[in-house]
């Protein structure tokens, strides 16, 4: 693909996603945050395949910083989702 195609796809994408994150009122951020931080199961899933690929040393090396890259996400998304769900529960000492 031309370089002048990509670059406009990223800026494009940019914009996209600044706009509909701007427009997310701030009692559903939390919740959208760690449901697609959840989703992120899936890269992990992809980063494995890449870092087990074993082609070049270069690819091994980089799929293994998207392992660790990529688990650091889920592990973060589920504890925001594990927080965010202790704000709902009911105080046993009140």
């Amino acid at each position: 693909m031309e370089v002048v195609f990509l670059t406009f796809i990223l800026v494009l994408s940019i914009f996209l996603g600044f706009e509909l994150i701007s427009k997310v009122p701030a009692t559903l951020h939390t919740p959208l945050m760690s449901g697609a931080n959840a989703i992120s199961g899936i890269t992990l899933a992809g980063a494995f395949l890449s870092a087990g690929a074993g082609m070049t040393t270069m690819g091994s090396l980089l799929g293994t910083a998207a392992v660790a890259f990529a688990t650091i996400n889920v592990i973060g998304g589920y504890m925001v989702t594990d927080r965010m769900l202790s704000m709902f529960k009911s105080k046993k000492g009140s």
